[in-house]
């Protein structure tokens, strides 16, 4: 009896795929390579939505593993509750922690330094000169911290910040420092200068940075966003943007894609990125040695890596 492994990506762009299995082409579009029922292992298509990810879940009746190429897994969760026991959903720690930690400090030197009013300067040929706010000597919290809030810390340290303060759903110690739990994030707020939300959107995470969280940021600090945009109030957050009180950075948005028209777009102070944290050129060795990895664990029958949860348990 064969083994199939669904991959969205072809065998000859993967190397050391382990032999014995039978692969299927398949990154989501209308028709199947093969019947679903057959699928033992299933790499979910990148970036193709939750609908695609979940479409052919209800009928894979064999798979054993469902591994996403994100992060995070709220995309697939519709889905888990068709599938039989004991399947390891497993994600993509550590494919994207230098291209989104790159980007989280591209957003934050570009908010803070008006980079896109120079652009915006540029297209009307004016000389806007004058004192920005610098990376050096802020404060900043990381709301998150886990593979990509650490590596956003390692990018963060050369440009002289004053101090990191971590937060994450456990309290726990780093080489760096302690890392506090979600409930002292209200104390913390007060004192930063830019809040880094690097979260998975969960039911505890949704709109945490919701008006009381907002109200609690100082006056001028800035909000960048690298998680969900759930994660995020909409509102609140216009209201207080309208106001000028905060700045804010937006790789993820709610709704997303953030439609025309959307006051978001035109809010001062805020500068949207169209949810690029992942996709870059580093994304694909990396996927794709996560990818062999994984399959050769699980063709010997290894411990996988990354196991977020098994169904059933």
């Amino acid at each position: 009896m064969t083994v199939e492994v669904w991959l969205p990506f072809r065998t000859d762009e993967i190397e050391g795929l382990p032999e014995g299995l039978t692969y299927r082409f398949w990154d989501g579009g209308p028709d199947y390579p093969a019947d679903p029922a057959d699928c033992a292992f299933y790499a979910v298509p990148y970036m193709k939505g939750s609908e695609v990810a979940v479409r052919p879940m209800a009928a894979m009746t064999s798979v054993r593993v469902v591994q996403t190429l994100s992060a995070g897994v709220d995309h697939v969760e519709p889905g888990l509750s068709r599938l039989p026991e004991g399947v390891r959903l497993c994600n993509a720690r550590g494919v994207h922690d230098a291209s989104t930690a790159e980007l989280a400090l591209a957003l934050i030197l570009a908010s803070l330094r008006g980079i896109p009013d120079f652009v915006r300067g540029q297209d009307h040929e004016e000389w806007r000169a004058g004192f920005r706010p610098a990376l050096a000597d802020k404060s900043v919290l990381i709301v998150g911290y886990g593979a990509v809030g650490a590596a956003i810390e390692d990018r963060l340290v050369p440009f002289e910040v004053a101090r990191v303060a971590r937060v994450a759903r456990r309290e726990r110690e780093t080489a760096r420092g302690p890392v506090h739990p979600l409930s002292r994030l209200s104390e913390l707020l007060p004192d930063a200068d830019v809040v880094v939300l690097v979260t998975p959107l969960t039911e505890e995470t949704k709109e945490l940075a919701d008006a009381d969280f907002l109200a609690r940021m100082k006056d001028g600090s800035l909000l960048v966003n690298m998680a969900r945009g759930a994660v995020v109030d909409t509102g609140a957050l216009l209201a207080e943007l309208e106001t000028g009180r905060l700045m804010a950075a937006l790789d993820v948005t709610d709704p997303e894609p953030l439609p025309k028209g959307h006051p978001l777009w035109h809010a001062p102070r805020v500068l949207i990125s169209p949810h690029v944290g992942g996709p870059t050129s580093a994304f694909w060795p990396r996927v794709k040695r996560l990818l062999s990895s994984q399959l050769n664990r699980f063709a010997q029958g290894e411990p996988l890596q990354n196991v977020v949860l098994t169904t059933g348990a």
